[in-house]
């Protein structure tokens, strides 16, 4: 009740405060649990009036307000959806989420590397498991495109099975699935990119996409550590299929952005402003290679430059998560109005004009 007195104004100073100050000055993991009770017990401020016609996105069918999204790995246990959209986002993507309960790696396993503002995580798809996410979710209206990262347990002896489990849980729920192979820190797991695994895999996937009471889309996520060999294998297979779109990319095990600052020795996979360039290459680069398939940029996004920088490489759509770390909540308003000042700027109507416009240059490398 107290919580509920406070002013609009006031959450967001407080919530403001708690992100860019005292956050930062703990232990990175602590820290994220401290935004996920702020955000859970309402001190999050929420968006003022609705988004501006130029962000407005059609994502896989989906129709967004705007085209930026909460990446997998903030909410992993389904806690706060509803609060991400409030704040503003246009999708928010709960997960990575396992068939059974799974406690993750060993603590610590997350590390900032705040001179590059980048974040190292071998966070080991920790997550409370299947059915506590399908209970928070089916519980709570979310007034944004719902997501659900489905993963498999560590232990599993069949991995394609545990992603075929997440399908049959949560396809009645999402308004979109992501089939997460991507992450650098479940042993095997991205040797499911390969040629002969990934045609198992997405068969078996959509085959129970197709027998659920509703098509839900399906996105594939991926590793930017792919060469240009291993990234034409993914497209050939993934054209042969009735995919929805993919999401380019999870982090990467290069340390080279980061090479001799504090933490970057750490295993696991780095995100953050060190990544984009890589992960905005790879966008690009698959967008040549899938011709008009929906793509969602994430990695490395930190303004809205950066942002844009995404759709012009070929996104159609994008993620954010690491950069909230050093850039706070607020964030989001300020690459949306970046965004929306630049369409304005190049006497465009919407964002989407934008989409493709340099993917020659980023795929070469040229930017």
């Amino acid at each position: 009740m107290i919580l509920s007195a406070f002013s609009p104004l006031l959450r967001s100073k407080l919530l403001s405060n708690l992100t860019l100050d005292a956050l930062m000055k703990m232990d990175p993991e602590t820290a994220h649990g401290a935004t996920i009770t702020a955000l859970r017990m309402g001190l999050s401020p929420q968006q003022q009036g609705p988004d501006a016609p130029e962000l407005a996105t059609d994502l896989c069918g989906l129709k967004l307000t705007n085209p930026i999204g909460m990446a997998a790995g903030f909410d992993k246990n389904a806690e706060v959806p509803r609060q991400l959209a409030l704040l503003g986002f246009g999708m928010t993507e709960i997960g990575t989420v396992t068939p059974r309960p799974q406690a993750g790696n060993p603590k610590p396993r997350l590390f900032r590397v705040t001179e590059a503002q980048g974040v190292i995580n071998r966070m080991g798809f920790n997550n409370e498991g299947h059915d506590v996410a399908f209970e928070r979710l089916r519980s709570v209206q979310v007034p944004a495109s719902l997501g659900v990262n489905i993963g498999a347990n560590k232990d599993s002896e069949d991995f394609v099975a545990d992603y075929v489990l997440g399908v049959n849980r949560f396809a009645e729920l999402a308004d979109y699935l992501t089939v997460n192979i991507s992450s650098p820190n479940t042993p095997g797991l991205r040797n499911l990119q390969t040629d002969e695994a990934l045609t198992r895999l997405l068969g078996e996937v959509l085959d129970a996409r197709a027998k659920a009471k509703k098509r839900v889309p399906v996105l594939l996520k991926i590793a930017p550590d792919l060469d240009e060999t291993a990234m034409d294998a993914i497209a050939r297979v993934i054209l042969a299929t009735d995919l929805d779109g993919v999401i380019v990319s999870n982090t990467t095990i290069g340390r080279d952005p980061v090479a001799g600052m504090s933490n970057a020795t750490e295993m696991g996979g780095l995100s953050g402003k060190p990544l984009f360039p890589l992960a905005t290459q790879r966008l690009a680069q698959m967008r040549q290679r899938v011709g008009d398939l929906p793509l969602v940029g994430v990695g490395g996004i930190h303004d809205a430059q950066t942002a844009l920088a995404k759709f012009e490489a070929g996104a159609n759509a994008i993620q954010l998560y690491s950069a909230m770390v050093f850039g706070g909540l607020d964030l989001l308003d300020r690459i949306k109005a970046g965004l929306v000042s630049e369409v304005r700027k190049a006497g465009k109507k919407n964002i989407s004009e934008f989409v493709g416009t340099k993917t020659s240059d980023w795929a070469a490398g040229r930017l």
